[in-house]
């Protein structure tokens, strides 16, 4: 289910441009250009949330395009992903460059996809949150947003909140500060076993409650090991399960 960012895609190489579409297209509204030309008059005529461009391109390279972009306030807000070879990265980008990430080639198209679908993740949460009911709670459902997407884009937006999700008569609440999981609680379970239970639901529904705290401290792992302990769970539980395809790696 394609969430509510749109990405503007650049890149010359065809094939890598026509790889990489098909595989956002079911998380986001996405446009592409193939170079940075093209790219910046449709970012000026339809603003996206998200631009992802190679960094070498002929005529108008990606750091040209994406210096056009910071400098003109109705695009500088942005968020830049840059796909760039390593030795491009370490001699001619900064990291002082207003830039989301970077995608060093060659790579393989699932991890890419991978780091491109956490940015896509926590925008669209930010963009629920401005849209969220004046009580300062934002309701939704798992299928809009699992439960792994939500916890890692509250992590990286670092808010401090309270999650709650619902399925049937199922229940649990994690409560965040700066974007830690430090307290959780599924029925008689709490701490990290309780995040463990609902990390694979992807149906049912979630409220963040952004004014909700609590002193409790009862997990004992930081978000992002908690992340990683429950998916070596459930890879354990499901290694029986069909193996997927082999992976591409794009370069040029």
């Amino acid at each position: 289910m394609a969430s509510n960012v749109k990405i503007l895609l650049v890149d010359d190489n065809p094939m890598v441009l026509g790889m990489l579409q098909q595989a956002l297209s079911p998380l986001a509204d996405v446009a592409v250009a193939t170079d940075a030309a093209d790219a910046l008059l449709k970012a000026v005529d339809s603003l996206p949330d998200i631009l992802i461009s190679d960094y070498r391109m002929p005529g108008m390279d990606g750091r040209q395009l994406l210096e056009k972009l910071k400098s003109r306030p109705a695009t500088a807000g942005i968020a830049v992903i840059l796909m760039a070879s390593k030795s491009d990265i370490s001699e001619r980008l900064s990291l002082q460059d207003p830039i989301e990430d970077y995608l060093e080639k060659p790579f393989f198209l699932k991890d890419a996809i991978h780091k491109i679908k956490r940015v896509v993740d926590r925008i669209a949460l930010e963009k629920l949150s401005k849209a969220a009911s004046t009580d300062g709670v934002l309701r939704g459902n798992l299928s809009q947003m699992n439960v792994i997407d939500l916890v890692q884009s509250l992590e990286m937006g670092r808010k401090s909140c309270l999650l709650t999700m619902t399925r049937a008569d199922e229940k649990c609440e994690i409560y965040f500060n700066q974007g830690q999981a430090h307290h959780a609680i599924y029925g008689a379970v709490k701490g990290d076993s309780a995040v463990f239970k609902v990390l694979r639901w992807t149906d049912g529904n979630f409220q963040i409650d952004f004014n909700a705290k609590s002193s409790e401290e009862t997990t004992t792992l930081n978000t992002q090991g908690l992340l990683m302990e429950g998916l070596r769970l459930l890879d354990e539980a499901q290694r029986d399960s069909t193996a997927e395809g082999e992976d591409v790696l794009l370069d040029t």
